[in-house]
């Protein structure tokens, strides 16, 4: 029987299962937190995942979220909050959970596929973009907002970014943009595009395997998949724009070409990148493009134990309280004034940056438990 931090208000489980044949449907179901990922979700999801790859009886696991969204993230607010109340190590202790399941779902060795449809931002990504497929709808919504909110986009996100054409990766780190299903198609952070109308033929017909085989589960969902354009505004389509931008080596240099192509003619991709980068906390923005940089040089199980390492410094508020400021100011006050600290770029030097990225005193790295699967093959098409 489930306790009561497993349910919701109402008594329904935070995770619902469906069992059909060898099949099993894991449905997110926090519908009025948009699915956010709170702590005995995580623990639900870690203890499925682990019991069905040892279960011969399960051979595919299709992901999705009930109501309005897939997951719009962790529930970082509690996360914050708990840190106000108490000690740093809850939220660590919540972020240690979280990464070793990205983990375990990237090195997994049935395949999942993720109905991405609505709503995918931050820890969303992390339970559906490691996965083998994923399927993206036209009302997809994705986005990496950490910025925003005075932290950095984690769960392994400085390795799948990192691993987008060009520079488009740092792109979306940095300015928290908000993609839809054809660009996620486009740039492979989708596997498939699928009409909403036909997500239900879709799991039905996922329903009736009886195989772990992914070019079986592939040719599935090819059956209902079909080519979508992306928008001509898109900055998808202006990759040497993204490139001649984005692969500055400092924040400060990226934010200094957008605006030298800003006079060459008002783009409207460009301008709000330039104020999503100006109304960002500017250390979030340091680490990140440090952290993406460094990714792209790294396994997944690498990149998992260094933003485990920035998550735990972050939260001891060594540097800069600027993810409490951002959860204050965008989820709890909601006044979206964020009054960030260090206030502007030019105040933050390497040795505050290198801070993050250094071992934490008296706290243990992350330790990943040993798997028998690649992680980097598990990104797809990335």
């Amino acid at each position: 029987m489930a306790s009561a931090q497993d349910t919701n208000g109402d008594g329904t489980d935070l995770v619902l299962v469906e069992e059909y044949g060898f099949t099993r449907i894991l449905a997110l179901n926090r519908p009025r937190q948009l699915n956010a990922l709170s702590f005995p979700m995580i623990m639900r999801l870690l203890k499925l995942f682990v019991a069905y790859e040892g279960d011969p009886k399960v051979k595919l696991l299709i992901m999705k979220g009930n109501g309005r969204a897939f997951c719009a993230g962790g529930d970082v607010a509690a996360v914050a909050h708990s840190i106000t109340e108490g000690h740093w190590t809850f939220g660590a202790n919540f972020f240690r959970n979280e990464f070793t399941l990205n983990y375990i779902i990237a090195t997994y060795s049935k395949p999942q596929v993720s109905i991405l449809h609505s709503i995918v931002m931050g820890g969303g990504a992390g339970v559906s973009i490691h996965g083998k497929f994923r399927v993206a709808t036209e009302k997809t919504v994705f986005a990496m907002p950490e910025t925003a909110l005075g932290l950095f986009p984690d769960i392994g996100a400085s390795y799948f970014l990192s691993r987008l054409p060009g520079f488009f990766g740092e792109y979306v780190g940095l300015t928290g943009v908000r993609l839809d299903g054809p660009e996620m198609l486009a740039c492979g952070l989708a596997t498939h595009f699928v009409p909403s109308m036909k997500l239900a033929l879709l799991e039905e017909s996922l329903t009736r395997v009886d195989t772990s085989d992914p070019n079986v589960i592939c040719a599935i969902i090819d059956q209902f998949s079909q080519q979508a354009p992306v928008k001509e505004s898109s900055a998808y389509n202006r990759l040497d724009l993204i490139e001649k931008c984005f692969s500055k080596r400092t924040v400060e240099e990226i934010l200094s070409a957008l605006e030298q192509e800003a006079e060459n003619g008002a783009i409207e991709w460009i301008t709000a990148a330039i104020q999503s980068l100006k109304k960002a906390s500017p250390i979030s923005l340091k680490i990140s493009l440090r952290s993406i940089r460094e990714g792209r040089l790294q396994g997944l199980d690498q990149c998992l134990i260094r933003e485990y390492r920035m998550c735990c410094h972050v939260l001891r508020k060594e540097v800069s309280k600027d993810f409490f400021e951002g959860c204050r100011a965008i989820l709890v006050d909601k006044d979206r004034n964020p009054k960030w600290e260090p206030s502007r770029l030019d105040l933050i030097d390497d040795k505050m940056v290198d801070r993050y990225f250094s071992k934490v005193d008296d706290w243990e790295d992350l330790k990943l438990p040993t798997r028998r699967g690649s992680a980097a093959a598990s990104i797809s098409k990335l």
